[in-house]
């Protein structure tokens, strides 16, 4: 018997999706009037900072945005998952954040999209935060070189995002300090607000001593799985204590997520009609409209 029955599941998300992904299709967004240089962070590993990065990066950029990724995760993720060259003897973040290297030297096109932008990571970033020790001010050579970089553009690029390993290192400072506002991956999973409110802390930090724009921006929930109540109740607990920074939408979990880096690409080019796509994509419309976040 067919699974495409009346009023079956299956029917019911196909056809969920398909009102979804036109209602992202008819959306267009305005261009910010000043570049937001957004750092996704959370100290906890394994909540979705590199799969939110390039998928709101890759989402923002079908819609005509201007975007680039800052991958400082030694791990280059991010730079596989946009499908950028970042084995050893490429110029990267390294070079940007040791050398000196000038950023519009070191940043790659995607092969996602024509505005989609990428400075990668190589292995050689596991060692910046010892090479960087002796540099003067060396908790803000990504901001200088950010901005550096954004004044002598010949396009425009409207939103960065700082793809940040999970750790409070110097890798870490230096993404909030060239940031005007965080976004905070939250899974919705056991213990998902362990660390949450050291890292607010610690962004008060930064903003006290650093940064004094820098922003908490948005709280994006992942990993959400409606089958559970788990999920529900970490869901509404974020929610009763974020209210305003939370954004609406809410990313599932997928296999089609977690599958797409491996053929070099971002969710939304390699299965755009997924349920995880499209929520990224919802999130991502969602941000832009929100604006810049009053704090």
């Amino acid at each position: 018997m067919s699974d495409l029955r009346p009023n079956t599941p299956l029917l019911r998300e196909i056809t969920l999706n398909t009102e979804r992904a036109k209602k992202v299709a008819e959306t267009t967004l305005d261009a910010p009037a000043e570049t937001r240089i957004i750092t996704i962070s959370n100290q906890k590993g394994g909540v979705g900072k590199t799969t939110t990065a390039v998928n709101l990066a890759a989402s923002l950029a079908r819609k005509g945005m201007g975007v680039l990724v800052i991958d400082l995760d030694p791990q280059g993720n991010a730079s596989t998952a946009l499908g950028i060259e970042h084995h050893n003897g490429v110029v990267g973040s390294y070079e940007v954040l040791v050398d000196n290297v000038p950023m519009a030297d070191a940043i790659q096109q995607s092969p996602e999209h024509q505005n989609l932008w990428c400075l990668p990571a190589t292995i050689n970033l596991a060692g910046a935060e010892i090479d960087m020790v002796g540099l003067p001010d060396r908790e803000k050579v990504l901001s200088k070189s950010l901005l550096t970089f954004l004044k002598n553009l010949d396009r425009p690029i409207h939103y960065v995002f700082i793809d940040s390993p999970p750790s409070l290192g110097l890798l870490t400072i230096n993404a909030l300090c060239a940031a005007t506002e965080v976004l905070v991956p939250i899974q919705c999973e056991y213990y998902a607000l362990e660390g949450v409110t050291q890292l607010m802390a610690n962004i008060d930090r930064v903003r006290t001593s650093l940064n004094p724009t820098l922003a908490l921006g948005n709280i994006l929930l992942t990993m959400f799985d409606n089958r559970t109540n788990l999920s529900t109740d970490v869901a509404a607990e974020v929610r009763k204590y974020f209210p305003s920074q939370t954004l609406n939408a809410t990313i599932p979990r997928s296999v089609r997520l977690s599958e797409a880096p491996s053929f070099g690409q971002t969710a939304i080019s390699y299965d755009p009609k997924n349920t995880g796509s499209l929520a990224y994509q919802e999130a991502a419309i969602e941000l832009a409209q929100r604006g810049v976040p009053n704090e």
